[in-house]
Formats: C-alpha cells, sequence, structure tokens
C-alpha cells in the first residue's frame, strides 16, 4: 500500500532547491530536487540514493534516514513515517483485532453532553455514545468516517470543513497504511475510496501523512444548524490502534445550545438527522449507502 521509495519521490519533488543555494532557471525541468543533489546534500552516493527511490535498496541506516529526513524538510510525523517504511521488511506490526471491551462501553455512556465515538486505525466507527448517533445519524457502530466523508457526504454538507477533512483523513490512511501493510481491510477500504473519489485519488497520489490532532470540527446539522465542535483524540492503551474521539462544546456556547436541543429531540422519538436516516431505511442489510459522484 506504501513504500519508502515512492515516499522519498514525493518529498523529493516539494523541496526548494533556493533553500539550498542551488539556481534554477527555465531549463530545469525537474520539480524539486534532482536525486543526484538528494544524494549530495545528504552524503550518500548517488548510486545507492538512486536504488532507494527504484525500491532495490533495503534497510538504509539510521544516519543515512536522518540525512534524508534533513534535507527533505520532513516534519515530526513524515520522519516517524519514513522510519516505519524503512524498517517494513524486518518487522511487520500486527494488525489489531478492533475488539471493544464492554468497560469501554460504559465509559462512552458516561460521557453524555458531548458526542464520543471509538474508532481503530481504518477509522472504521466501533462503537458510540447517543449523542454521537443523533449526530451523525447512523448506527454506532457499522460504519466507517472515511467512506463516510469521501462517498456518501461530500454533496450533502455536513462537514462545514469538506475540504480540510478530506486532507487529515487521507493523511492519517497514509500512516495506517506504514504501520500496518499487511492489512487487507485497510488496502480494500484505501482501493474503494480510490475507486469512488477523485479527490481522494488525487490527494492519495501526493502521499502526505498526517496525525490525527486534537482541533476544531464543525458541523451543519439539518435540524439544529451550526455545531462547533473541539476534537481530542485519545489513543487506548494495549497498542489496539484505537482512540476515543470526543467532541465538546464550549460552556455557554450556542453549541452548548444546540447538542442540548439534538439530545432532546432523540428523547421524544424524533428523527434527529431526517436526510441520512431515511438513505440507511431504504437500503436495509447493506451497512454503507450507495456513493453520490463527490464533490472535486
Amino acid at each position: 500500500m506504501d513504500d519508502l521509495a515512492g515516499f522519498l519521490r514525493t518529498r523529493r519533488s516539494r523541496v526548494d532547491p533556493a533553500a539550498f543555494g542551488i539556481p534554477t532557471d527555465r531549463f530545469r525541468r525537474v520539480e524539486g530536487l534532482r536525486r543526484e543533489e538528494v544524494a549530495h546534500l545528504s552524503g550518500v552516493s548517488v548510486d545507492y540514493y538512486v536504488r532507494l527511490e527504484q525500491g532495490r535498496a533495503t534497510q538504509p541506516s539510521e544516519q543515512v534516514l536522518d540525512a534524508l529526513a534533513r534535507v527533505l524538510g520532513l516534519d515530526e510525523t513524515e520522519n516517524g513515517h519514513l522510519y516505519r517504511l524503512a524498517r517494513q521488511r524486518r518487522r511487520r506490526a500486527k494488525v489489531p483485532g478492533g475488539r471493544v471491551r464492554p468497560e469501554l462501553g460504559r465509559v462512552l455512556d458516561l460521557v453524555a453532553d458531548a458526542p464520543a465515538l471509538i474508532m481503530d486505525h481504518r477509522l472504521d466507527v466501533l462503537a458510540g455514545n447517543r449523542l454521537a448517533r443523533l449526530l451523525y445519524g447512523l448506527p454506532v457502530p457499522g460504519w466507517n468516517t472515511a467512506r463516510h466523508l469521501f462517498l456518501e457526504e461530500a454533496e450533502r454538507g455536513l462537514y462545514v470543513d469538506w475540504d480540510q477533512c478530506t486532507l487529515n483523513v487521507v493523511g492519517h490512511l497514509r500512516l495506517a497504511a506504514g504501520k500496518y501493510p499487511e492489512d487487507p481491510r485497510l488496502a480494500s477500504l484505501i482501493g474503494e475510496l480510490a475507486m469512488g473519489s477523485e479527490r481522494f485519488r488525487r490527494l492519495w497520489a501526493r502521499a502526505d501523512v498526517r496525525a490525527r490532532a486534537h482541533g476544531r470540527k464543525a458541523y451543519r446539522h439539518p435540524l439544529v444548524g451550526l455545531l462547533e465542535l473541539h476534537q481530542e483524540n485519545f489513543a487506548l492503551p494495549d497498542e489496539s490502534g484505537m482512540e476515543l474521539v470526543v467532541l465538546s462544546a464550549a460552556p455557554g456556547s450556542t453549541t452548548e445550545d444546540g447538542l442540548r436541543l439534538l439530545a432532546g429531540l432523540g428523547a421524544d422519538g424524533g428523527n434527529a438527522h431526517p436526510t441520512l436516516n431515511a438513505q440507511v431505511r431504504e437500503q436495509p442489510g447493506d451497512a454503507h449507502p450507495a456513493p453520490e459522484t463527490p464533490r472535486h
């Protein structure tokens, strides 16, 4: 799904030669640095670097990887990804099973005033509390946030920052592919997204990696309007690959009022997300509604 050679090529193409005092003119046809320039700046032979980019050299030393990371301007997340790709042949990470302990389900239920989910490295939703079900209008568990984002929500507008969300999701899946290269379900998901979304294909080709982090997450709910939430991700122990995701509202905000209204609509037995719920009802037995043409 991912390899060291491809990652090096994409990173090399983004380095500004001027940052290393390399002159450029209109006759320069290479975007970014040339392979021999990366080799020279990293202190390795041109032949060895070419073999790295062709996938013919394996297990580079830490000194080589550190030098490449410096020249290519990798951040901490990208540097970790580089190391994982370089060590894949030595040690394959075991793919987590993805079973949610009952105790974790009880913890989710204790989070009463904020949507909360447990997701795995594939972004499959494994568990969620009542407000999460009302926010997304989908059964929990049973859906994948990447599929939902690219194939089901691209035109409907639930995600206010849809473009940024797609960048984050693809970056996360790139990291997961580097950590679990032998996960067939992850490979299948990536293939499905690539087949169904041109935007996913374009972003995937960029080979960007992003660590999931805290920050703003805004939704435009069909019944309660704009919800500006703050997302926090908590990695669960035991190398499960799972994360607890909590979406909280600032105290005294209109979003806090909106979540209370949403909870009340659900308590009254009303349809808290009529568009998505209707689609689920129309396709019994199919956990994933047929994809629509995504926005590009």
